[in-house]
Parts: structure tokens; C-alpha cells; sequence
């Protein structure tokens, strides 16, 4: 039987580190206050007007196909998951496929907008195109450069101190092994609280959707202030054209769907948790992490976390995580694997691999 192993995995992370105190120069927050919340101590910032979403992800990208053992121009299929594309369209699929050189062929290139949960749909996709036969070298990408679109003032700090930049990709090919690939993915969503962890404006709802953001309204989203598509003055100063979040909302539903996911996917794959050697969760808040391994009864060893180190990198954690884990080797060959990751949407899945 044909299934789909990671042949290469690389990861990119910009050079400039942000630590929490230097924040509390644009804002009023302090590291034991973002630690304490988050647990994150510092993060990465992309190289303004040098550095994009899409030049990260090729620097991962490249490591990927080069430990996969081909070369840009054998890729079959792009796969790109993001929430902070270069432009508005085109989609950094593309982008990418320009960057790397693939001249060879005109291959397909799919963007992905499921923001943290990106990269466990992109995974869950690729597999598909692997075992039906239609392609043999599909490139899996999650990046993200958040730092172009925070709001850094007092106003946006509950959002800002969480957010990082950074890449990682996978190239995923087919393999007859038994003791090796993705065994099951599943993955849900539910848009009943869409705003609740939303970028809404600039967008094309013209107003249409104001009956489901009452709780926004306290942000500074109000009934006049949907105008379409463009940038209006009122936009601007009211703050409306950065990300919106209810940070105690998000955590109780992800806390019950990180761990529900997790053993849905065990079951599917016919395995139990007793014999998950490591859990690669989308790095959201590292309390939501550690709530989860209780849940789970899971040890230190079981469970990988970098948020301390990266921020939220959004699409991106779940790969960069996952590359740290197999470079420091945490994880070896036949070790059996669970990426599971929540976000906004909401969406949530997770994927099982054999390593």
C-alpha cells in the first residue's frame, strides 16, 4: 500500500530576535506580563522591505527539497499555507514557485487559508495527491511575516506580544514502507464564532456581517465602519485594520478541540495515545499546550514547545516545530508522531505519522 512519507524538512527563522522587554519601548507591558499569559520570552522579526513571507518560506523550501534528495525543478505540486500573504492576490503559492526557479514545468500551486490550522490541511491535502498517484514530489509550506501588520501600541498588545515570523516546509513522496508515513488526518471547523479571532477590514462584506460582532464593538468596531473593500480614514483610526481577538474565548475551545482531535486521530489510525512518542502541537500560547498535556497525562519528553523562543508563527509552527524536534533529534526513524493545531475560522485538525 502507498503512503506518503516527509522526505526532507527544512525550517527558516529571520536573524533579528525581539525580546519581550524590548516591546515595553512601543507598548505598556512588561516580560513577566507576556510570559505569565504566554509564555513566550521572545520572537522573530523578518528584515523589513528584505524579507517576505514567501523569501522565508524558499529558504525553508530549499532545505526541504535538498534533504529530499531532488532538486526545485522535481517538485510536482506547491502547497502554501498562510495568513499574511505578500500581496492580496495573487497568493504566495506562485510567488514561491518563481523564487525557487521551477521553470521545468508549469506545476500547480494552491494557497491555503486556514491560518494556524494551515499546515495540518496542507499535510492532510498533499497526502491525498500523493496516494491517489497523481503526484510524486509535493512541497508542503507554512510562513508567516506578521511582524508588517501588528498593532504596536497599548491598544493591540494582547495580540502583538503573541506573534512571530518565521517558515517551515516539507516535501512529502510516496513510500511502500510499512513502518513509515501519515497514517490518518481529521479535520474540522465550525464559523459559528468567526469574529472571535478575525482580521475583518479591509474586506468585501460591506457591513454585511455586523450581526455577529457585538462582542467586537468594545475593540472599536462599530455598525458604521464597513465601507467594502478599501481603507477609510475611520479604519485607520480606530484601529480596524489589525487582527482582533478574544484571547479567554479562543483558549477554552482550543483546550477542548486540541485534545478531542488528538484521539480522533489515534483511533482513526487504529493506534492509542500510550504509544505517541512525540506530540508537535501548532505553538498558539504554551499555556494551552501544557493545559492539553495534562489533559493528556502526556510527559515533558512527549510534548514539543518553542513558542518560548518563536512566538506564535501561526501556519508556520507546526513545521518549524516539527524540524527542531527531528535536528535535535527528539524524534527518530519509526518514532510515531501526532501534529495536531487550532485557530481562527474556527478550524482544527491534526495529522499521525510513522516517522
Amino acid at each position: 500500500m502507498v503512503r506518503t512519507k516527509i522526505a526532507g524538512i527544512g525550517k527558516y527563522l529571520p536573524k533579528t530576535i525581539v525580546k519581550n522587554d524590548d516591546l515595553q519601548s512601543v507598548m505598556e507591558t512588561s516580560d513577566e506580563w507576556i510570559q505569565e499569559r504566554t509564555g513566550i520570552q521572545e520572537r522573530r522579526y523578518g528584515i523589513k522591505h528584505e524579507e517576505t513571507t514567501t523569501t522565508m518560506a524558499a529558504h525553508a523550501a530549499r532545505t526541504a527539497i535538498e534533504r529530499a534528495g531532488i532538486t526545485p525543478n522535481d517538485v510536482d505540486f506547491i502547497l502554501f499555507a498562510t495568513l499574511s500573504p505578500d500581496y492580496y492576490f495573487p497568493g504566495c503559492g506562485v510567488l514561491l514557485q518563481r523564487e525557487l526557479g521551477i521553470t521545468k514545468t508549469t506545476i500547480g500551486a494552491m494557497d491555503i487559508r486556514n491560518q494556524c490550522t494551515g499546515f495540518v490541511y496542507g499535510l492532510a491535502t498533499g497526502d491525498q495527491f500523493i496516494r491517489s498517484g497523481m503526484y510524486r514530489n509535493v512541497l508542503v509550506v507554512g510562513a508567516e511575516m506578521h511582524s508588517m501588520g501588528l498593532d504596536y501600541s497599548t491598544r493591540g498588545r494582547n495580540v502583538t506580544v503573541i506573534f512571530g515570523d518565521g517558515a517551515g516546509a516539507v516535501l512529502l513522496q510516496p513510500t511502500e514502507e510499512a513502518d513509515q508515513g501519515i497514517l490518518a488526518s481529521k479535520l474540522h471547523s465550525d464559523g459559528t464564532y468567526a469574529e472571535k479571532l478575525a482580521f475583518i477590514n479591509p474586506g468585501a462584506h460591506g457591513g454585511y456581517h455586523n450581526r455577529y460582532l457585538e462582542e467586537a464593538v468594545d475593540y472599536g468596531y462599530g455598525n458604521d465602519a464597513f465601507g467594502g473593500i478599501f481603507l477609510t480614514e475611520k479604519m485607520i483610526a480606530d484601529g480596524m485594520t489589525f487582527p482582533y481577538m478574544d484571547g479567554p474565548f479562543v483558549f477554552k475551545f482550543a483546550v477542548q478541540k486540541f485534545p478531542e482531535v488528538i484521539q480522533e486521530v489515534l483511533k482513526e489510525a487504529g493506534e492509542n495515545l500510550s504509544n505517541l512518542d512525540m506530540l508537535v502541537p501548532h505553538q498558539a500560547n504554551l499555556r494551552i499546550s501544557q493545559f492539553v498535556q495534562r489533559i493528556l497525562k502526556l510527559r515533558d519528553d512527549q510534548v514539543w514547545n518553542n513558542i518560548q523562543k518563536y512566538g506564535n508563527t501561526t501556519a508556520a509552527s507546526v513545521p518549524i516545530a516539527l524540524c527542531e524536534a527531528v535536528e535535535e533529534g527528539a524524534i527518530k526513524r519509526g518514532d510515531l508522531v501526532c501534529l495536531a493545531a487550532f485557530g481562527s475560522g474556527f478550524t482544527w485538525g491534526a495529522n499521525l505519522l510513522r516517522w
